[in-house]
């Protein structure tokens, strides 16, 4: 099996440049499937914080990279939605999300918030013992003894422990986001979810959170959240705005006086 992915051939959600080279970095197996990004990209490709695969080893040999709370030193990875990325050493915290066209995207967050992390009910069966198992879309399994959680409902779980803190039904009025297709990055309530008899998806009507078009995608893409990620969001888009300008300033002041 090569070692090696080619540029075009990747998914959409890779926040890499397509036709600057041929190659990029190959994910080892694990989790969020064939949409995990190497973490090697994004500590090179979307933060800068090393320029070769060479430094990124050195880096994560360190383990001051933390995935989930828990330190990383492969620097392939996979790194997908809504993980959660600790760098103890700048004392810094991000959470994956998909921006608009689907690409994933870090959310700077606090400290608490880093200690959890969100994720999307698609399975649930009964074990031996009369616990529930319950299988997340990054593939994480954890066991919890009532059966009142459902597909498509979203959970946060502790990064110590794999406690469930909090419970997220999917419902008409829920607040989501979409995860993939052409609405990917936006977030709204649920206005009506539509059965579609048969295999085929049901349809979601989305009233849109910041009082845009309405949109419509399909069950698959959607994501139940609360209002405090939303708050996160906006606090990291605060932060970036906050150092444009800081830069802007800065500007006006001077005026005026390869993967291997």
């Amino acid at each position: 099996m090569s070692n090696h992915q080619k540029r075009l051939s990747v998914p959409k959600s890779w926040p890499v440049e397509r036709k600057e080279e041929t190659y990029t970095t190959k994910a080892d197996a694990g989790p969020h499937g064939e949409s995990g990004v190497p973490l090697l990209i994004v500590l090179r490709d979307v933060l800068g914080y090393v320029d070769s695969k060479k430094e990124a080893r050195f880096a994560l040999g360190q383990d001051s990279v933390l995935v989930n709370g828990t330190p990383v030193s492969d620097e392939a990875r996979p790194i997908g939605m809504f993980d959660i990325l600790t760098f103890r050493e700048r004392e810094e915290h991000y959470r994956v999300f998909p921006d608009e066209g689907g690409r994933l995207s870090l959310t700077p967050i606090d400290a608490d918030s880093a200690g959890s992390k969100l994720g999307k009910i698609e399975g649930k069966r009964q074990v031996p013992g009369g616990d529930t198992q319950l299988t997340l879309h990054d593939g994480q399994t954890l066991l919890v003894e009532d059966g009142e959680y459902a597909t498509n409902d979203s959970i946060v779980v502790s990064n110590d422990g794999d406690e469930v803190v909090a419970h997220f039904t999917y419902e008409e009025g829920a607040l989501v986001t979409a995860v993939q297709g052409a609405h990917a990055g936006r977030i709204g309530t649920v206005d009506e979810i539509q059965v579609t008899p048969g295999s085929s998806d049901n349809n979601v009507l989305i009233e849109d959170f910041e009082g845009d078009d309405d949109f419509e995608t399909v069950e698959e893409y959607v994501v139940v959240i609360d209002e405090n990620f939303v708050e996160g969001a906006d606090a990291g888009d605060e932060s970036e705005a906050a150092d444009e300008a800081e830069s802007e300033a800065a500007d006006e002041a001077d005026d005026g006086g390869d993967d291997e």
